[in-house]
């Protein structure tokens, strides 16, 4: 081991070893499960935009088996001792999982790390698989809410990866080969850029060892396309969009606004809080406007997507058509009021304890730990996890009227609304 870290908040090992890779072990002695949870720096935004979807593909053909491990064997490995395993890809990564019963953990996490350090992708399963992947694209058609939200992304996010579908286009997957994708997979699944994390039922010095041991022979690195990310510009004004669906029963209003990436973590916490005094709960000012009083809307929410980058402010609405235009109106009014009137100490109260409360809330299980830590550890550092609470409870009024002037425009935002053809 090269490097241990560990803070007095912070209630896990952050450990880093010989070959570059990170873990992170949390102990909860009375816990029979175990929770590993593989976090990889290979999401959309490392695609170059000829593999658009390459990350989200490569996670499906992981499960694809190795030499080793043919397809279907490493399913049978974990769900014959009772366990479970899930992914999921996004833009900043790709994370795998498995739940397993701590007796169990010495035949399940080397077959874990067995798949994703040296996948085959066979080529037969390759075009097998990217049909799944291609009618998993095709099911986002039927989806209104996906399709104006991606919209919006593309709208708001013109230069920066964070704009492409995850998923990527039918036209480009099918452009793909299996060697690009082997090509990906040995670029970016390496240990530098892999977090493990393993909470549960395991002492720290079995568990590290077990890792060291099963995350060893990594395949040697392929150089693939790089993605050029440019900095996203200023919005200077109000990027406006309209779609027409077939069988819509109810219109769609999403505007965005962009915020601070990760890197301004403090500001983050600060829109998080602006995001619910907005639309959560009856008492929020644009739910008992819009829905409770006026009811101009079925349904409005509002919420802050942390990213590395550059992060998303959305509000989005379910309306009848004819209320688009003086909804958006409103909302607008509603952002200007936050510019210009402090937030009342009974509000910024509120909104703190709905927060810490759903942060305590999903900080129970080890699974929700893990995920957690290993999020935080792919954009910056698992230890800025835990200073979330204290964050939210720093902020004064005031300071969230900044932050509302500084992020939140009724003149500069991105909005796309959906209305039935």
């Amino acid at each position: 081991m090269l490097q241990l870290l560990k803070t007095s908040q912070f209630p896990a090992d952050v450990v880093t070893l010989d070959n570059g890779l990170t873990v992170i072990h949390q102990h909860l002695p009375a816990t029979p499960v175990v929770v590993v949870d593989v976090w990889v720096k290979a999401g959309a935004t490392r695609e170059p935009q000829e593999w658009l979807g390459m990350a989200h593909f490569l996670e499906h053909m992981i499960f694809k088996g190795t030499d080793r491990l043919p397809p279907g064997v490493f399913d049978h490995v974990i769900e014959s001792r009772g366990g479970m395993t899930n992914a999921a890809t996004s833009h900043d990564y790709a994370h795998f999982f498995i739940t397993t019963a701590a007796q169990y953990l010495e035949d399940t996490l080397p077959a874990l790390a067995e798949i994703l350090l040296n996948a085959a992708i066979p080529d037969l399963e390759f075009e097998r698989e990217r049909d799944v992947v291609l009618e998993e694209i095709r099911q986002t058609y039927d989806n209104p809410d996906f399709l104006g939200f991606q919209a919006l992304t593309e709208s708001i996010y013109q230069r920066h990866p964070y704009g492409r579908p995850v998923l990527g286009t039918e036209e480009i997957l099918m452009e793909r080969s299996p060697d690009e994708m082997r090509c990906f997979h040995r670029s970016h699944y390496q240990p530098e850029n892999m977090t493990v994390v393993i909470i549960g039922g395991v002492a720290k010095e079995p568990a590290l060892e077990l890792i060291n041991r099963s995350f060893q022979h990594f395949c040697s690195p392929l150089a693939c396309p790089l993605n050029l990310a440019e900095a996203e510009p200023p919005i200077i004004d109000i990027r406006r969009q309209e779609f027409y669906l077939p069988r819509l029963e109810q219109a769609r209003l999403m505007m965005a606004w962009t915020g601070p990436g990760v890197d301004q973590l403090q500001s983050a916490c600060g829109l998080d809080l602006l995001a619910v005094l907005l639309s959560e709960g009856r008492t929020s000012r644009l739910v008992r406007n819009l829905r409770e009083e006026q009811q101009l809307v079925q349904h409005i929410s509002s919420s802050f997507s942390l990213q590395q980058d550059s992060s998303l402010f959305t509000i989005s609405a379910y309306l009848e058509p004819e209320n688009l235009d003086r909804v958006e109106a409103l909302i607008g009014d509603a952002i200007s009021e936050l510019q210009n009137r402090p937030v009342s100490e009974a509000e910024v109260a509120r909104c703190k304890r709905l927060l810490c409360n759903d942060y305590a809330f999903s900080t129970e299980t080890p699974s929700q730990l893990a995920g957690l830590y290993g999020y935080y550890n792919t954009i910056a550092a698992a230890e800025l996890a835990v200073t979330y609470p204290e964050k939210i409870q720093s902020f004064e009024s005031c300071q969230l009227q900044q932050l509302a002037q500084q992020y939140l425009s009724p003149y500069r935002y991105a909005v796309t609304s959906l209305k039935a053809c």
